[in-house]
């Protein structure tokens, strides 16, 4: 899954589009070259305050969590007394929430809202 993103965003695919005008426009550089948009860290990327907000709404509505207590700092075990299992399904809500993959020995770490925040930041296909 994770690959066929990475693939699929650096394909080139003649799109036709709409200009504010209503006429049809080609998706074609000055003499006739084709336009191919990278990006890996550019306007798409969440901003941090982003990625924070939506990784504590995700553990504030996980059932065994009291959102009062939860911050970016919480660790899930020691502070909110959640098991290994809590842990493996807050990842994947975060991995649901943020529409990416995460490798088995990188959720292993994830034990606390700031590891969290840090991967899926620094994570270039979160979206």
């Amino acid at each position: 899954m994770a690959l066929r993103a990475a693939i699929l965003r650096h394909v080139r695919v003649p799109v036709k589009t709409l200009t504010l005008t209503g006429r049809k426009s080609q998706p074609w550089g000055p003499n006739g070259a084709s336009l191919r948009f990278l990006s890996s860290h550019g306007d798409d990327h969440l901003s941090k305050d982003e990625v924070i907000e939506r990784v504590l709404s995700v553990i504030k509505s996980f059932p065994k969590v009291d959102p009062s207590q939860v911050t970016p700092d919480v660790h899930f075990q020691k502070d909110l007394g959640l098991d290994s299992l809590d842990n493996v399904e807050i990842v994947m809500a975060l991995e649901e929430e943020f529409k990416l993959e995460i490798p088995d020995k990188e959720a292993d770490k994830i034990d606390s809202s700031n590891l969290a925040i840090e991967y899926i930041y620094n994570h270039p296909m979160a979206g």
